[in-house]
């Protein structure tokens, strides 16, 4: 009876729990990249009751149906599933924005985002270009306001232009300063396409871009154009984690340049003025698109492996591996890479000292291919065929057509034929010019640096931080010339010329040193102190040589000539700086930032070589008052306003104050006396170079004042900037006084420039959902550029067409490297009217008193927008850019548009011309008709830079995911322009290396 009671008893008290019966469920809970999140709090909301996962992600958990699950995770949103029974229940978390970026580089440090005083831009891997990306640049074009990103062709891994706030100097360079993992970028040899080529694009963690003056002068002098900070990924977790990345692209041509095809050529030949029967019977019968034969269709391939983990179970590291193929559709074309990275980030003392170890090398081959063929195969006849069956062309010029005339008197003893020899003035076959030129070059490159920060242990609000790095490259390139290319040759010359060599060797070493002391602290939880002092050495050398094989044949044959076949050049700078920082803030409410820089650099004189540079900001944290602490809306609010000063010699000569002697040319010696076989000897002086003891820093003084917002849980986010930048003593060229120096013309400090702008970004996220995340991106910027003070001005631009003509100048006044015209006059149809130009000074004649300033290359407007969808295991993207109010100088038309350049006057060769000779009639080669503004064409454009579309297999194979993505890029451009591409650096549209389209197909694999 006893029994069978508490038999009663114990159903009666679980008799709730068999009810309610509880079910176990497990699943793993990873990133958007597929990559598993360790740590997760996983727990069932209202309770204590819940877990967390392991290394891998992974958890298990007792839950009743109808349970809330909360999953959590620092630096990513939180997301609540309702349980309904399942045993499986896989999760994704969504990287929160705010949070992620709470930590960002300013150099020498790190600030929280929310104390953020200057105006500092932070995009990580998650918000990076996809698509096929050879070079790091490409991760953030269109993505930063006031960031003008420019690929400088469509080769593949060419140099991209960067351009922060539009440009600041005149005649030094734009470029801004790149610094990776703390060190920053040396200079680049000869044979490289691109600096950035060093680092592969999948190594990297995020990019922050400091703009204004009060967040670059920490950086001195070389920060005067802007930073950008490069952070490669780091080894993290316990156990060791692999991705391996994989990619194969398609790049085709977009579009030729219009000229005229064989039927409209012959046409316009036959009826040529100057036509005879002489000239009629050049005309072929072959009808040969010559961009169609020097442009393929071309294939490139990424392959990229990673490691990252904890050896040993105590030192962090993170290693990689990869491989880049492509070709370029200019034939022959091709750029190969391979990059190894490491990364240690091991601490000892309990945490008190911390060691980063980075390494990377890149083994980079090119094959350039010989760009005159583009130029060639614009005004090449398209009536002649590619290849010739005439002996004498198969046995000389291995059968490539061309303009040839024989020699009058040298008969070549392998056929017994006249030795043919191109027709002076005359282009070379387009094909023969890429298939008989070989341009190659290999090039190294070792970049590293070893940091340690040290926490006193007597004193731990004190870091000591020593960081020293090495950048070190070196290449080794020749450009071999075939003797069966064409060339125009004397009656004697032929037996001479069997082809050309030329061959050089480059290295660049630099050297860092950095030593400086970090002190943090905070005072009755009000008051937070963050000092940094420090010291900064940098060294820059070069080791040039360079060979060419038919100087050396020219002085084997002429005892006495004297000539330099060999070049050898060796060079160093040093940059000496001492720098210091303060960050204070005020309950993270006021903010304080204030910096001073000292640089003293080689290239100027001991007397001006020292400059100081100082900057101070103040924010003020809107959202951190009383009155917003309950705010539902605005989440965060900063007003922030800066101003610094920061200088520039980037790209300056060295030594320009010292006197420098060069050699004269080898075609300009001086008899003395008489050498060998009694005859005259020559010999080689050497001249003074003009100098300028005088020479000091460019200065530029910017003020900045701008807003951060984020409201509504971060669903709308962004900042606005206005920023002022006024640069004094700019370096020109300048006249000098007969007789006072060793030349006319100085490089001296005469000018001034300001700039001034506007940059606006918004950030959206429509739509959240457990499924479903649109977000969009969106950033404007407009900028103005105006010299304010050169008593001198600058003529630049050079183009093709006349002798010596340039379409640019710098003038007071005006934009830099504005057009310099003659307003060209049109009929009452819009046709240009040919040599009619406005006489705007009214004094009756035509001359360059007649030129005035007609708009510049800068655009006025620069806009990115970029959206991200994601659909469960889905993800889409499209990035698009867009330039309004940049103007282009279409050079391919001006220098090849007119009736009379079809026909030479006094050569008997043929030569085709631009389509737009049928719009204008044109017909004399004249410089005021090279110099007419017909030519400057409004180059305004939207493009569509990139479609991305992916989907992610969890679990595809045991514990790895699988995302499979094809990709567009260059989809469309839409503008006015005539030209074949509106984005053209520096506003000179020549030969221009056209932009292909690619189309890529890949997979990326976590395990």
């Amino acid at each position: 009876m006893k029994t069978m009671l508490n038999s009663l008893l114990f159903l009666l008290f679980f008799l709730p729990s068999f009810l309610i019966a509880q079910n176990q469920v497990s699943g793993t809970v990873t990133e958007e990249s597929s990559l598993p999140l360790p740590g997760v709090n996983v727990i069932i909301k209202g309770t204590s009751q819940g877990t967390a996962t392991d290394f891998d992600g992974n958890y298990q958990l007792e839950a009743n149906e109808g349970d809330i699950i909360v999953f959590s995770y620092v630096g990513y949103l939180t997301k609540e599933v309702s349980y309904q029974g399942q045993s499986s229940l896989n999760v994704t978390l969504i990287e929160d924005a705010a949070q992620l970026d709470e930590v960002v580089l300013i150099g020498y440090g790190s600030v929280k985002k929310e104390d953020l005083t200057g105006a500092v831009d932070l995009i990580t891997s998650e918000d990076f270009n996809k698509g096929p990306v050879v070079s790091a640049q490409q991760l953030i074009s269109g993505k930063i306001a006031g960031v003008s990103v420019t690929s400088g062709s469509g080769a593949p891994g060419d140099g991209q232009n960067i351009i922060i706030r539009g440009t600041g100097s005149l005649t030094l360079s734009a470029n801004p300063l790149i610094v990776v993992d703390g060190v920053p970028m040396g200079d680049s040899v000869g044979g490289t396409r691109n600096p950035l080529n060093l680092i592969n694009p999948n190594d990297i963690e995020s990019m922050t871009v400091l703009k204004d003056a009060s967040a670059t002068s920490i950086y001195g002098s070389r920060a005067a154009n802007g930073v950008i900070m490069i952070t490669t990924k780091k080894g993290k977790g316990d156990e060791f984690k692999f991705n391996v990345s994989s990619s194969t692209t398609v790049h085709t041509p977009t579009d030729y340049v219009d000229v005229l095809d064989a039927n409209a050529y012959r046409n316009v030949v036959t009826t040529h003025p100057r036509a005879n029967a002489n000239t009629i019977a050049l005309l072929g019968n072959a009808n040969t698109d010559w961009q169609d034969e020097i442009y393929q269709t071309a294939f490139g391939q990424d392959h990229n492996i990673s490691a990252r983990g904890r050896a040993f179970g105590v030192l962090p590291v993170r290693i990689s591996l990869g491989h880049t193929n492509h070709d370029g559709i200019l034939k022959r074309d091709n750029f190969t890479r391979t990059t190894a990275s490491l990364n240690l980030s091991p601490s000892f003392l309990d945490d008190h000292l911390k060691v980063e170890l980075n390494a990377r090398g890149s083994y980079t081959e090119n094959f350039f291919a010989n760009r005159g063929a583009i130029g060639a195969a614009n005004t090449f006849d398209p009536t002649q065929p590619v290849f010739s069956n005439d002996p004498q062309v198969i046995s000389q010029f291995a059968g490539y057509n061309g303009w040839y005339e024989p020699l009058s008197s040298a008969i070549d003893p392998n056929t017994g034929l006249p030795v043919l020899s191109q027709i002076n003035l005359a282009n070379q076959n387009p094909l023969a010019q890429l298939n008989l030129v070989d341009d190659t070059a290999e090039v190294r490159r070792l970049f590293g640096n070893a940091k340690v920060d040290y926490k006193l242990h007597f004193l731990p609000q004190v870091t000591a931080t020593v960081n020293v790095g090495l950048d070190k490259s070196n290449s080794h390139g020749r450009n071999i010339t075939q003797q069966s290319l064409s060339t125009s040759l004397t009656n004697d010359g032929w037996q001479y010329w069997n082809g050309s060599r030329s061959s050089y060797i480059n290295e660049s070493t630099s050297q860092l040193f950095d030593a400086y002391l970090t002190y943090n602290d905070s005072f009755k939880d009000t008051h937070n102190l963050t000092v940094v002092a420090g010291y900064s050495y940098q060294s820059f050398e070069g080791d040039n040589y360079s060979f060419n094989s038919e100087d050396k044949e020219r002085d084997e044959r002429n005892p006495n000539a004297n000539i330099d076949y060999e070049f050898i050049d060796k060079w160093k700078s040093v940059l000496l700086s001492y720098f210091g920082r303060l960050n204070y803030d005020y309950k993270g409410k006021y903010l304080l930032t204030a910096s001073l820089r000292a640089d003293a650099s080689s290239k100027l004189n001991p007397d001006d070589r020292w400059g100081f540079f100082p900057s101070a900001a103040l924010a003020w944290n809107i959202s951190n008052e009383s009155f917003l602490e309950n705010s539902n809306t605005i989440n965060d609010l900063k007003l922030r306003v800066g101003y610094g000063e920061i200088a520039n010699v980037n790209g300056l000569s060295d030594y320009l104050f010292l006197t420098r002697y060069t050699r004269s040319q080898s075609s300009a010696n001086y008899q003395f006396g008489n050498g060998a076989n009694n005859l005259p000897a020559f010999y080689q002086t050497y001249r003074p170079e003009p100098t300028n003891d005088d020479l000091r820093w460019e200065v530029g003084k910017t003020i900045n004042v701008g807003l951060d917002y984020s409201l509504f849980n971060s669903r709308i986010s962004g900042s606005i900037n206005a920023y002022k930048k006024t640069t004094e003593d700019l370096i020109a060229s300048a006249f000098v006084d007969p007789f006072t120096n060793f030349g006319s013309r100085i490089s001296k400090n005469i000018g001034d420039m300001e700039n001034k702008g506007l940059e606006f970004v918004l950030n959206l996220v429509p739509i959240r959902t457990e499924d479903l995340e649109w977000s969009i991106s969106y950033n404007i910027s407009l900028n103005d550029n105006e010299i304010t003070n050169l008593p001198f001005d600058q003529d630049t631009g050079g183009i093709s067409g006349g002798t010596g003509n340039t379409i640019q100048i710098h003038k007071e006044g005006e934009a830099p490297y504005s057009y310099y015209v003659f307003e060209q006059v049109y009929d009452v149809n819009g046709r240009p009217i040919e040599g009619a130009f406005v006489d705007r000074n009214g004094d009756n004649i035509i001359n360059d008193d007649d030129r005035y300033i007609y708009k510049d290359p800068y655009a006025d407007v620069i806009m990115g927008l970029n959206t991200n969808l994601n659909y469960k295991k889905w993800d889409f993207s499209i990035q698009t850019r867009a330039n309004i109010g940049n103007y282009a100088y279409n050079n391919v038309a001006s220098g090849n548009s007119y009736l009379n350049g079809v026909i030479p006057t006094t050569n008997n060769f043929l030569w085709n011309i631009h389509s737009d000779y049928l719009e204008t009639g044109f017909v004399e080669q004249t410089d005021q008709n090279f110099l007419s503004s017909h030519w400057i064409q409004e180059a305004s454009f939207l493009k569509i830079d990139n479609i991305t579309l992916g989907y992610t297999f969890d679990n595809a194979i045991k514990d790895s995911n699988i995302r499979v993505y094809g990709s567009v890029q260059n989809v469309a451009t839409f503008t006015d322009y005539d030209g074949l591409d509106p984005e053209i650096t520096g506003g000179i549209d020549n030969s221009f290396y056209p932009r292909p389209r690619s189309f890529m197909l890949g997979f990326n694999v976590d395990f």
